[in-house]
């Protein structure tokens, strides 16, 4: 009788263990697909004085994520990232306004934008002479 009971539970044990795992696989197929019909969209922006990202001491850091929707800590994320949408992500096309006159007095200023967009790494460095000239891009993508 003892040994009818030992080998039902080492029958038992192998079938779990044998078994098992084919379970658990086939409640994990499922999972393993896209979570996300949205390609990511989440950035780290700063800014800081300095010549480059290299030299300068961030001084202000927003995170800004758009897919599916604006959030993040920047302060106009939705607009941030509208501007973002019509430029296809390419931050260089970011154009200064033609009505802004800034001095010449140089303070350099440094932004820099760390991330993902649309699911391709971002890795942007732009120095500007001043604050002035920096707040002069049409674009409240560093409004912040």
């Amino acid at each position: 009788m003892r040994n009818t009971a030992r080998w039902a539970a080492t029958l038992g044990l192998t079938a779990a263990a044998v078994c098992g795992p084919l379970t658990g696989a086939a409640g994990a197929a499922p999972a393993a697909g896209p979570s996300s019909l949205y390609a990511p969209s989440a950035l780290v922006l700063t800014t800081g004085h300095g010549d480059n990202a290299a030299t300068a001491t961030p001084e202000r850091a927003v995170t800004l994520n758009c897919a599916p929707t604006a959030s993040g800590t920047h302060p106009a994320a939705a607009s941030a990232c509208a501007e973002l949408r019509g430029i296809g992500g390419d931050l260089t096309a970011l154009q200064p306004r033609d009505d802004v006159w800034c001095t010449k007095l140089y303070d350099p200023v440094v932004v820099t934008v760390q991330g993902v967009w649309q699911g391709k790494r971002v890795s942007y460095e732009r120095s500007f002479g001043n604050t002035c000239m920096k707040d002069a891009l049409n674009s409240s993508v560093f409004s912040f």
